[in-house]
Protein backbone atom coordinates (compact mmCIF):
# COMPACT_ATOMS: atom_id res chain seq x y z
CA UNK A 1 0.00 0.00 0.00
CA UNK A 2 2.65 2.39 1.02
CA UNK A 3 4.63 2.00 -2.54
CA UNK A 4 0.93 2.68 -4.29
CA UNK A 5 0.79 5.54 -2.65
CA UNK A 6 4.38 6.43 -2.96
CA UNK A 7 3.40 5.68 -6.92
CA UNK A 8 0.69 8.31 -7.13
CA UNK A 9 2.48 11.03 -5.10
CA UNK A 10 4.82 10.81 -7.42
CA UNK A 11 2.79 10.86 -10.32
CA UNK A 12 0.79 13.68 -8.31
CA UNK A 13 3.54 15.89 -8.25
CA UNK A 14 5.15 15.09 -12.10
CA UNK A 15 1.69 15.03 -14.01
CA UNK A 16 -0.44 16.74 -12.03
CA UNK A 17 0.44 20.78 -12.84
CA UNK A 18 0.28 19.72 -16.31
CA UNK A 19 -3.44 17.73 -15.99
CA UNK A 20 -4.55 21.47 -14.24
CA UNK A 21 -2.91 22.94 -17.20
CA UNK A 22 -4.53 21.26 -19.91
CA UNK A 23 -7.73 21.26 -17.90
CA UNK A 24 -7.49 25.30 -17.57
CA UNK A 25 -6.69 25.27 -21.45
CA UNK A 26 -9.51 23.29 -22.61
CA UNK A 27 -12.12 25.17 -20.10
CA UNK A 28 -10.14 28.70 -21.46
CA UNK A 29 -10.67 27.33 -25.31
CA UNK A 30 -13.72 26.38 -25.12
CA UNK A 31 -14.79 29.86 -24.11
CA UNK A 32 -12.24 31.72 -26.31
CA UNK A 33 -14.24 29.38 -29.38
CA UNK A 34 -17.49 31.01 -28.27
CA UNK A 35 -16.49 34.14 -28.19
CA UNK A 36 -14.60 34.25 -31.00
CA UNK A 37 -17.89 32.85 -33.18
CA UNK A 38 -20.05 35.79 -31.61
CA UNK A 39 -17.20 38.09 -32.71
CA UNK A 40 -17.36 36.53 -35.80
CA UNK A 41 -20.76 36.46 -36.37
CA UNK A 42 -21.03 40.11 -35.08
CA UNK A 43 -18.36 41.40 -37.64
CA UNK A 44 -20.31 39.14 -40.76
CA UNK A 45 -23.85 40.60 -39.87
CA UNK A 46 -22.71 44.43 -39.04
CA UNK A 47 -21.07 43.87 -42.97
CA UNK A 48 -24.07 43.18 -44.23
CA UNK A 49 -22.92 39.59 -45.25
CA UNK A 50 -25.21 37.29 -46.75
CA UNK A 51 -27.03 35.20 -43.57
CA UNK A 52 -26.63 31.89 -45.73
CA UNK A 53 -22.57 32.29 -45.86
CA UNK A 54 -23.08 34.30 -41.93
CA UNK A 55 -23.98 30.66 -41.20
CA UNK A 56 -21.68 28.19 -43.25
CA UNK A 57 -18.82 30.09 -42.15
CA UNK A 58 -19.27 29.83 -38.48
CA UNK A 59 -19.80 26.32 -38.36
CA UNK A 60 -16.59 26.16 -40.28
CA UNK A 61 -14.64 28.41 -37.86
CA UNK A 62 -16.62 26.64 -35.05
CA UNK A 63 -15.87 22.61 -35.77
CA UNK A 64 -11.93 23.20 -37.23
CA UNK A 65 -11.39 25.46 -33.58
CA UNK A 66 -12.73 22.68 -32.01
CA UNK A 67 -11.10 19.86 -33.70
CA UNK A 68 -7.87 22.34 -32.96
CA UNK A 69 -7.88 22.32 -29.37
CA UNK A 70 -7.83 18.52 -28.30
CA UNK A 71 -4.08 18.67 -29.82
CA UNK A 72 -2.77 21.93 -28.14
CA UNK A 73 -4.36 20.04 -24.87
CA UNK A 74 -2.92 16.75 -25.60
CA UNK A 75 0.35 18.29 -26.28
CA UNK A 76 0.45 20.39 -22.99
CA UNK A 77 0.12 17.15 -21.26
CA UNK A 78 3.70 16.04 -22.16
CA UNK A 79 2.36 13.16 -25.02
CA UNK A 80 4.38 13.54 -28.55
CA UNK A 81 1.73 15.34 -30.76
CA UNK A 82 4.14 14.14 -33.77
CA UNK A 83 2.82 10.68 -33.55
CA UNK A 84 -0.59 11.46 -32.90
CA UNK A 85 -0.60 13.60 -35.63
CA UNK A 86 0.68 10.92 -38.10
CA UNK A 87 -1.86 8.76 -36.22
CA UNK A 88 -4.60 10.95 -36.84
CA UNK A 89 -3.61 11.50 -40.77
CA UNK A 90 -4.11 7.64 -41.20
CA UNK A 91 -6.89 7.52 -39.56
CA UNK A 92 -8.18 10.09 -41.45
CA UNK A 93 -7.63 8.73 -44.72
CA UNK A 94 -9.70 5.70 -43.60
CA UNK A 95 -12.23 7.58 -42.11
CA UNK A 96 -12.60 9.53 -45.21
CA UNK A 97 -12.93 7.02 -47.39
CA UNK A 98 -15.55 5.23 -44.79
CA UNK A 99 -17.74 8.63 -44.94
CA UNK A 100 -17.28 9.89 -48.78
CA UNK A 101 -21.25 10.85 -48.31
CA UNK A 102 -20.22 12.81 -45.72
CA UNK A 103 -17.89 14.59 -47.56
CA UNK A 104 -20.18 14.89 -50.49
CA UNK A 105 -22.62 16.51 -48.56
CA UNK A 106 -19.73 18.83 -47.60
CA UNK A 107 -18.89 19.85 -51.32
CA UNK A 108 -22.31 20.13 -52.02
CA UNK A 109 -22.62 22.92 -48.88
CA UNK A 110 -19.59 24.62 -50.24
CA UNK A 111 -21.41 24.37 -53.89
CA UNK A 112 -24.83 25.65 -52.59
CA UNK A 113 -23.20 28.50 -50.57
CA UNK A 114 -20.91 29.60 -53.88
CA UNK A 115 -23.59 29.39 -56.61
CA UNK A 116 -26.58 30.62 -54.04
CA UNK A 117 -29.17 28.35 -55.81
CA UNK A 118 -31.16 29.25 -53.19
CA UNK A 119 -30.61 31.02 -49.82
CA UNK A 120 -32.87 30.99 -45.93
CA UNK A 121 -36.23 32.24 -46.34
CA UNK A 122 -36.60 31.65 -49.97
CA UNK A 123 -39.60 29.23 -51.18
CA UNK A 124 -38.47 26.29 -52.64
CA UNK A 125 -39.41 22.92 -54.26
CA UNK A 126 -36.31 20.81 -53.86
CA UNK A 127 -35.92 16.91 -53.64
CA UNK A 128 -39.66 16.73 -53.97
CA UNK A 129 -39.84 19.08 -50.92
CA UNK A 130 -42.03 22.37 -50.69
CA UNK A 131 -41.35 24.57 -47.75
CA UNK A 132 -39.24 27.35 -46.50
CA UNK A 133 -35.68 27.28 -46.46
CA UNK A 134 -34.64 27.59 -42.20
CA UNK A 135 -31.39 27.00 -42.00
CA UNK A 136 -28.28 25.62 -44.52
CA UNK A 137 -25.56 23.91 -42.21
CA UNK A 138 -22.25 22.14 -43.24
CA UNK A 139 -23.71 19.18 -44.23
CA UNK A 140 -27.47 19.30 -44.34
CA UNK A 141 -30.03 22.19 -45.48
CA UNK A 142 -33.57 21.97 -43.24
CA UNK A 143 -36.53 22.89 -45.00
CA UNK A 144 -40.30 23.97 -42.64
CA UNK A 145 -42.81 22.32 -45.29
CA UNK A 146 -45.99 24.53 -45.00
CA UNK A 147 -47.48 22.03 -42.56
CA UNK A 148 -44.73 23.00 -39.95
CA UNK A 149 -42.49 19.86 -40.67
CA UNK A 150 -39.18 20.06 -40.89
CA UNK A 151 -37.34 17.75 -43.42
CA UNK A 152 -33.17 18.20 -43.20
CA UNK A 153 -31.61 16.84 -46.58
CA UNK A 154 -28.54 16.47 -47.12
CA UNK A 155 -26.59 19.04 -48.78
CA UNK A 156 -25.17 16.63 -51.70
CA UNK A 157 -28.15 15.37 -52.55
CA UNK A 158 -29.66 18.76 -53.11
CA UNK A 159 -26.83 19.77 -54.74
CA UNK A 160 -27.18 16.97 -57.37
CA UNK A 161 -31.27 17.49 -57.86
CA UNK A 162 -33.52 20.20 -59.44
CA UNK A 163 -34.10 22.70 -57.11
CA UNK A 164 -37.44 25.15 -57.93
CA UNK A 165 -36.85 28.52 -56.13
CA UNK A 166 -40.24 30.45 -55.74
CA UNK A 167 -38.24 33.08 -54.29
CA UNK A 168 -35.91 33.91 -57.12
CA UNK A 169 -38.46 36.49 -59.04
CA UNK A 170 -40.45 38.89 -56.49
CA UNK A 171 -43.94 38.01 -58.44
CA UNK A 172 -44.75 34.57 -58.38
CA UNK A 173 -47.69 33.10 -61.13
CA UNK A 174 -50.36 30.44 -59.50
CA UNK A 175 -52.01 28.27 -62.43
CA UNK A 176 -55.00 27.15 -62.14
CA UNK A 177 -57.08 24.55 -64.67
CA UNK A 178 -60.59 24.61 -63.70
CA UNK A 179 -63.24 23.09 -66.13
CA UNK A 180 -67.19 23.75 -67.28
CA UNK A 181 -69.80 22.14 -68.54
CA UNK A 182 -69.98 22.18 -72.29
CA UNK A 183 -73.32 23.94 -71.89
CA UNK A 184 -71.77 26.77 -70.61
CA UNK A 185 -71.53 30.29 -72.12
CA UNK A 186 -67.60 30.77 -72.72
CA UNK A 187 -67.69 34.56 -72.40
CA UNK A 188 -69.83 34.25 -69.40
CA UNK A 189 -67.24 32.30 -67.57
CA UNK A 190 -64.55 34.03 -68.76
CA UNK A 191 -65.95 37.27 -66.85
CA UNK A 192 -67.25 35.25 -63.84
CA UNK A 193 -63.55 33.97 -63.32
CA UNK A 194 -61.60 36.85 -64.59
CA UNK A 195 -64.01 39.48 -62.04
CA UNK A 196 -62.58 36.68 -59.03
CA UNK A 197 -59.00 37.70 -59.69
CA UNK A 198 -59.52 41.51 -60.18
CA UNK A 199 -61.21 41.51 -56.49
CA UNK A 200 -58.46 39.15 -54.91
CA UNK A 201 -56.87 42.19 -53.05
CA UNK A 202 -53.48 40.22 -53.27
CA UNK A 203 -53.45 39.60 -56.91
CA UNK A 204 -51.01 41.97 -58.64
CA UNK A 205 -52.27 44.29 -61.12
CA UNK A 206 -49.37 43.89 -63.31
CA UNK A 207 -48.51 41.10 -64.85
CA UNK A 208 -52.24 41.44 -65.69
CA UNK A 209 -54.43 38.32 -64.91
CA UNK A 210 -55.35 36.41 -67.43
CA UNK A 211 -58.52 33.80 -68.09
CA UNK A 212 -58.37 31.82 -71.53
CA UNK A 213 -60.06 28.29 -72.59
CA UNK A 214 -56.81 26.25 -72.32
CA UNK A 215 -58.48 22.45 -73.70
CA UNK A 216 -61.81 20.93 -74.88
CA UNK A 217 -61.58 17.92 -72.54
CA UNK A 218 -63.57 15.10 -72.77
CA UNK A 219 -66.22 16.37 -70.20
CA UNK A 220 -65.57 19.47 -69.67
CA UNK A 221 -64.12 22.69 -71.27
CA UNK A 222 -60.72 23.84 -69.58
CA UNK A 223 -60.01 27.05 -68.53
CA UNK A 224 -56.08 28.36 -67.82
CA UNK A 225 -56.76 31.08 -64.74
CA UNK A 226 -53.55 33.01 -64.43
CA UNK A 227 -53.27 35.04 -61.59
CA UNK A 228 -50.02 36.61 -60.24
CA UNK A 229 -48.89 37.99 -56.75
CA UNK A 230 -46.21 38.27 -54.59
CA UNK A 231 -44.04 35.73 -53.13
CA UNK A 232 -45.42 35.74 -49.96
CA UNK A 233 -49.03 36.08 -50.78
CA UNK A 234 -48.87 32.25 -52.87
CA UNK A 235 -50.59 30.35 -50.35
CA UNK A 236 -53.66 33.06 -49.89
CA UNK A 237 -53.92 33.78 -53.73
CA UNK A 238 -53.34 29.53 -53.95
CA UNK A 239 -55.99 28.60 -51.90
CA UNK A 240 -58.10 31.73 -51.85
CA UNK A 241 -58.73 31.89 -55.81
CA UNK A 242 -59.78 28.31 -55.40
CA UNK A 243 -62.62 28.44 -53.16
CA UNK A 244 -63.95 32.00 -54.61
CA UNK A 245 -63.79 30.59 -57.95
CA UNK A 246 -66.05 27.66 -56.71
CA UNK A 247 -67.93 30.27 -55.21
CA UNK A 248 -68.75 32.36 -57.96
CA UNK A 249 -69.05 29.56 -60.33
CA UNK A 250 -72.14 28.61 -58.37
CA UNK A 251 -73.46 32.28 -57.65
CA UNK A 252 -73.78 32.60 -61.77
CA UNK A 253 -75.47 29.03 -62.23
CA UNK A 254 -72.42 27.93 -64.06
CA UNK A 255 -71.90 24.39 -63.69
CA UNK A 256 -68.50 22.25 -62.84
CA UNK A 257 -69.06 19.06 -64.42
CA UNK A 258 -69.45 15.99 -62.52
CA UNK A 259 -66.97 14.23 -61.19
CA UNK A 260 -65.91 17.89 -60.32
CA UNK A 261 -62.47 18.17 -61.77
CA UNK A 262 -60.06 21.08 -59.97
CA UNK A 263 -56.58 20.68 -61.12
CA UNK A 264 -54.28 22.74 -59.29
CA UNK A 265 -50.54 23.35 -60.25
CA UNK A 266 -47.66 25.86 -59.63
CA UNK A 267 -45.84 28.30 -61.96
CA UNK A 268 -42.68 30.06 -60.98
Amino acid sequence: MEKYLENAKTFLFEYGPNVLYALGLLIVGLFLIKKLVKFTKKIMSSRKVDITLQNFLINIVSVGLKLLLPVAVISKLGIDTTAIAATLAAAGLGVGLALQGALSNLAGGVLIIVFKPFKIGDLVDAHDELGIVKDINIFTTQILTPDNKRVIIPNGTLANSNIINYSAEEKLGVDLTIGVGYDEDIKQTKKVLLDVLKHHNKVLEEPQPSVNVEALADSSVNFAVRPWCKVEHYWDVYFGITENCKIALDKAGIEIPYPHSVEIQKRA
